[in-house]
């Protein structure tokens, strides 16, 4: 064996050693932080169980001081009673012994004259005599057995103090939970009841994946703490991922119980981004925001966004997992609209099923639109102007004015113009409706056949607005589609 071998094999051993080394003193360190730790949660426990045992004493000695004055009440009460009486009996007796004494003296005399009028006068004194009017019933009882205790029951009680135990894990019950409106209720139950029971912690993940949790997850865990009952509702969720998984634990005072098998339930919504890359060179786009800049906002994005990575909500694998499906998108270098359209898409298609969002707007926008359009939409073409798209307008330019409006043809709303308008569309059925997304008042219906996939479209003019995907169809909405199902609209007129 040469000299290099030799120095190869002592590098090894002395690496290895080092490691070895490194290992063993990382240990050390986590014994002595574990050594630590014990002292500090020892030193905890002992103190609360110090409080608890103070607390525990103050409550007897309270007790016993407050039962031991009820006795010495009621015995003080009951000795005045039968001092009185026994004062009252005593004075009787003494007049009645002076009355007897006096009666016998008279009947042993021997002289008769005023005897007659001596009988009369102890008469008299006898019948008025106290011993005559008192009651020989004692007012009160020597008895006080009523004020006895019997703490058999509450000394077991006592004797069986036990350190807390952890709490049993609860069952999340799927076929009680609730998903609409973009609100979930979770319920969940115990094995058996448990007053020990303080609260319960309610964790919830956003995932794109049906199943058990995976060791990595794209987001994390959202905490809701404090809660009471063995039911929890979110409201006002964006449901952004197509599903929600939840687990839940309890809580005594003390400790946290294991948290529950994981239940994942479906969040489906219609969620879509902004089509940038073939918007107007005049509208700024920032994610679901979308501002008209005169000197042409988009040209200076484009410039920002070279160097910079697409969003994991344009990467293939999450495109991939959405549905409706993904619009195509322009060309690069080639403005998608010019001149005055004005206008934005969203990437993704509608060809079936019913999908609802909405959009806020800036009401002194000097022109604003929402609604749909067909991947044929002219690059020239306003909303509503052609027959490739479908919307509600509004004009703040001279006079304002609402309008629905599709193949150049426009019918003016008698509503009040809302902050925030949604679009509900029914791509089988062939039904474009628009809400006021607060009160959910119906705006304006289009019935038609939609031929192709259609696509939201936006137009602003002179101001800004913002959309909010993610959103379930709202149940009230819903039930008013159904209600007019079958029946002719009053506002069909421009399909």
């Amino acid at each position: 064996i040469d000299d290099f071998d030799i120095d190869e094999s002592l590098r090894k051993i002395t690496h290895t050693l080092a490691m070895k080394n490194e290992e063993i003193s990382n240990f050390v360190c986590t014994l002595k932080q574990s050594l630590d730790n014990l002292e500090a949660n020892s030193g905890r426990v002992q103190e609360d169980l110090e409080s608890e045992f103070t607390s525990l004493h103050s409550v007897l000695d309270e007790m016993k001081e407050n039962m031991m004055t009820r006795i010495k009440q009621e015995r003080a009460s009951r000795t005045y009673e039968l001092q009185s009486q026994l004062s009252a009996c005593s004075k009787a007796l003494e007049s009645s012994e002076e009355l007897l004494e006096l009666a016998n003296q008279t009947l042993c005399s021997s002289e008769t004259d005023g005897f007659t009028q001596a009988a009369k006068d102890i008469k008299d004194s006898v019948t008025m005599a106290p011993a005559f009017r008192l009651s020989l019933k004692a007012k009160a009882s020597d008895n006080m057995s009523h004020l006895m205790v019997d703490f058999s029951q509450e000394r077991g009680m006592l004797q069986g103090l036990r350190f807390l135990p952890v709490p049993a894990t609860p069952e999340i019950q799927v076929s009680e939970c609730q998903v609409c409106d973009n609100t979930v209720t979770v319920v969940w139950s115990l094995p058996e009841p448990d007053s020990k029971i303080d609260h319960y912690i309610l964790e919830h993940r956003r995932t794109n994946h049906e199943g058990p949790p995976r060791i990595r997850e794209d987001y994390p865990w959202m905490v809701v703490e404090g809660i009471k009952e063995l039911e929890h509702t979110l409201t006002g969720l964006r449901f952004d991922t197509r599903y929600l998984t939840f687990r839940v634990r309890a809580c005594n005072k003390a400790v946290a119980g294991e948290f529950s098998e994981p239940v994942t339930l479906e969040t489906h919504a219609f969620n879509f981004k902004l089509d940038a890359a073939s918007s107007h060179q005049n509208l700024k786009v920032e994610d679901l925001s979308v501002e008209w800049d005169s000197t042409g906002g988009k040209i200076q994005d484009i410039r920002k966004e070279k160097n910079r990575t697409n969003s994991p909500m344009h990467s293939p694998a999450r495109s991939a997992l959405m549905s409706p499906k993904r619009a195509p998108t322009a060309r690069p270098g080639r403005d998608r609209f010019t001149a005055e359209s004005y206008t934005v898409l969203a990437d993704t298609m509608i060809d079936a099923g019913h999908q609802y969002w909405e959009v806020r707007f800036d009401k002194e926008s000097k022109a604003f639109a929402v609604g749909v359009a067909l991947r044929s939409l002219g690059r020239f073409d306003q909303l509503g102007k052609s027959s490739a798209s479908w919307c509600i307008h509004l004009n703040n330019w001279l006079q304002q004015s609402l309008t629905a409006k599709h193949n150049n043809k426009a019918r003016t709303l008698d509503c009040p113009i809302p902050n925030s308008i949604g679009v509900y569309v029914n791509y089988d059925e062939g039904v474009l409706s628009f809400y006021n997304a607060k009160t959910k008042q119906l705006m304006h219906t289009f019935k038609t056949k939609f031929q192709q996939p259609v696509i939201p479209a936006f137009m602003v003019w002179n101001g800004s607005f913002s959309v909010v995907t993610g959103l379930q169809v709202p149940s009230v909405v819903q039930s008013g589609q159904r209600k007019n199902s079958g029946t002719s609209s009053s506002n069909a007129s421009l399909t």
